[in-house]
């Protein structure tokens, strides 16, 4: 799922306990972010004008094993399909004329982050959309809910790199079916498994292996 390279670079462990092992738990974030999507998540679509604004699209990449749904793409009409390089930007779009370029809207809940997470998960169905369309995408935008502003996104060789990195390893963690032992950082206090994960309980000072001893200690006095 495009969602499990967001949770994975946000934490490893999180995105075993939700994509491996198929946890999952709400709390008042989470529980927000999901209203924020319902306004979108409605598959349709609407034309004003030259931009036409395609929601709750299904996306897929078999080069890179990705699948999920856009929140929004916005396809604007131009006239060829190639930019002033020559390059492959617009497609075509079913009983429409014209070409139509396409500009991933990833919507989330909060602030702009330090880390990158939403970014290659913007990115990712950037992809997405260029094999699936053939075309190349430069941009697209993070609008959050917090701040009701766009952060528009450059999809460079950077992210692209980035994003590609990610991908595999999400791969990697699935086909090993391992959780990685949980780390207590302060983005623990913000995730919805932080019940389940709970990593205040093992920070490098306990182990299985110790509170199974501290068990059979137990048992036998």
């Amino acid at each position: 799922m495009l969602s499990a390279l967001q949770h994975y670079l946000f934490c490893p462990r999180q995105c075993a306990l939700i994509h491996v092992e198929g946890v999952w738990s709400e709390n008042f974030l989470t529980a927000a972010g999901r209203q924020l999507h319902e306004r979108v998540d409605r598959r349709g679509g609407a034309t004003r004008k030259d931009v036409h604004l395609a929601t709750a699209l299904r996306l897929v990449s078999r080069r890179f094993g990705l699948t999920g749904v856009a929140d929004m793409v916005e396809f604007h009409r131009q006239e060829i399909p190639q930019d002033g390089s020559g390059q492959t930007v617009a497609a075509r779009l079913p009983g429409r004329g014209g070409f139509w370029r396409p500009f991933p809207v990833e919507y989330k809940r909060g602030a702009p982050k330090s880390h990158r997470a939403d970014e290659v998960q913007l990115c990712a169905q950037a992809l997405c959309l260029e094999e699936m369309l053939g075309v190349s995408i430069g941009a697209g935008a993070l609008f959050y809910g917090e701040t009701r502003r766009r952060t528009d996104v450059a999809f460079d060789s950077e992210l692209r790199g980035l994003t590609e990195d990610v991908a595999g390893k999400v791969h990697a963690l699935v086909r090993a079916g391992l959780t990685p032992s949980p780390v207590l950082t302060k983005g623990c206090r913000a995730c919805s498994l932080v019940d389940v994960c709970r990593p205040g309980d093992v920070d490098g000072r306990d182990s299985a292996s110790r509170w199974i001893k501290n068990q059979i200690d137990e048992a036998c006095r």
